[in-house]
């Protein structure tokens, strides 16, 4: 754990403004096994300071990469001055941002370093749990990823924290000779919010996984491709919470919307069927933990949850200050850096649909001719809510019956479009915490959702 050296330099910070100092350190540790074979072992830190300060309608920032006393009190200096040089050229004044009772928020949970010994054997019990039981794989592959945060966060007129994000997962990918003599891949993962006896203690989950895969994997190998066109689907909690975190999500964080996304002509309209829901939780969801609970971003303000969609109107953006400042809101703590050398930005936490009524095997069956789509695969977004997205696994629904599995292929729309062809949502939410989403700078974030139905276009062959 990081040493707590900096609470004595609040007193450096310049009467009047709104200052922020961060120090932090992030980990890395990575083991991959590829056909048996040991192809990466790595560790790594990286640890410094920064400093964000606000003054007078405009932002100065400074970071060094060292984590001592003396870095601190630099940053401090620099990014006051950047602030007092930048205020030269501002326009005018945008006012004080919101402020906050000021507390001291800790996290629950904090970093557990293992030996690297541990992790390699942990992914050499996984690949020989493959060559065991998936005879027919041509090619398999482990990789085990840690990737940590550790911050201390002082602030001049908001909150102050010590908090942490360790977070765990194991990736599988497994190949197949096809029928027509083409190579065939799938790839799933588990993951979880802790180290590594908190997730793999036991490796039931993840063997369950592996079986899961190779039995989708072997009917991907006989599998055909899907007709293109607008299609009647039901998209798996994987695929549904990588459209709502990707082509909604970031549509709604107000620095995007600021530079021109959909959603801001759109705050308070109908946006979706009456039946969708979407919120950006902070650290609880339900009567549990969320699966990467924040509890103070890195401005100093206290993480609430965010709601973003209520019975289908739009209602709300993800905020840092300035933003809030701007719209005339309270912030609830979304701004966040991932690296210490990284200025805050408006961040998503855990996003996701919210459950609705319905039995998955009920929303098969009520589809005549479709696809149930398992996994995604890479895909992008942009501003205007238009998204395309790769689909690796995936099944035909005839009857309202699942067929047979379809090949590669993709998904394409306008998800305000999509959103208002909902007509079903399975009452279980499933969450994927290894994500991690690539605004300007890396971020750790959570993304989950239920089984939608919907009509999505499909691009076949």
């Amino acid at each position: 754990m990081l040493e707590d050296i900096l609470c004595g330099k609040k007193s450096l910070f310049e009467t009047g403004a709104s200052s922020v100092l961060r120090g932090q350190e992030n980990r890395l540790r990575s083991v991959i096994i590829n056909q048996g074979i040991l192809t990466t072992n790595k560790r790594s830190e990286d640890s410094g300071v920064c400093a964000l300060v606000y003054k007078n309608g405009v932002k100065g920032f400074a970071s060094m990469a060292e984590y001592s006393e003396a870095a601190a009190e630099q940053v401090i200096k620099t990014a006051t001055e950047n602030a007092n040089y930048l205020r030269k050229y501002a326009k005018n004044d945008k006012g004080v941002l919101p402020s906050v009772k000021p507390q001291v928020i800790n996290s629950k949970r904090f970093i557990v370093d293992f030996e690297q010994e541990k992790i390699i054997e942990l992914c050499k019990e996984v690949d020989a749990y493959i060559v065991k039981n998936c005879p027919k794989t041509s090619a398999r592959a482990v990789n085990y990823r840690e990737d940590t945060m550790e911050k201390f966060i002082y602030t001049s007129d908001a909150c102050d924290g010590h908090v942490a994000y360790p977070r765990v997962r194991i990736m599988v990918v497994l190949k197949m000779e096809a029928k027509d003599g083409s190579t065939v891949e799938i790839f799933d993962s588990v993951n979880g919010f802790g180290n590594i006896d908190d997730n793999f203690k036991s490796l039931d989950k993840t063997y369950k996984t592996i079986d899961e895969m190779y039995k989708r994997l072997c009917d991907k190998a006989e599998g055909v491709y899907a007709e293109a066109g607008e299609k009647t689907v039901i998209l798996d909690p994987s695929v549904a919470g990588m459209i709502a975190h990707e082509a909604i999500g970031h549509t709604v964080e107000a620095d995007l919307v600021l530079g021109g996304s959909v959603a801001g002509p759109n705050l308070g309209k109908k946006i979706a069927s009456d039946i969708v829901s979407i919120v950006d939780y902070a650290y609880t969801y339900q009567d549990g933990q969320a699966p990467l609970p924040v509890y103070v971003d890195d401005e100093g303000i206290p993480a609430e949850d965010a709601v973003l969609v209520k019975n289908g109107v739009l209602t709300g953006f993800m905020h840092n200050r300035e933003s809030a400042l701007h719209f005339g809101v309270m912030p609830q703590g979304n701004a966040r850096g991932y690296c210490f050398s990284d200025e805050p930005l408006v961040r998503m936490r855990n996003t996701t649909v919210l459950p609705g009524k319905d039995k998955l095997e009920d929303m098969i069956a009520s589809i005549d001719d479709g696809y149930y789509l398992l996994n995604t695969g890479n895909g992008q977004a942009d501003l205007t809510g238009e998204f395309m997205f790769g689909i690796t696994c995936g099944y035909e629904i005839k009857h309202g019956k699942l067929g047979r599995a379809i090949l590669d292929t993709t998904v394409s729309g306008i998800a305000f479009d999509l959103l208002k062809t909902v007509d079903m949502l399975s009452d279980e939410v499933t969450w994927h915490s290894s994500g991690t989403c690539g605004k300007k700078q890396p971020m750790a974030v959570s993304m989950g959702g239920p089984a939608v139905k919907c009509k999505i276009n499909i691009g076949g062959r």
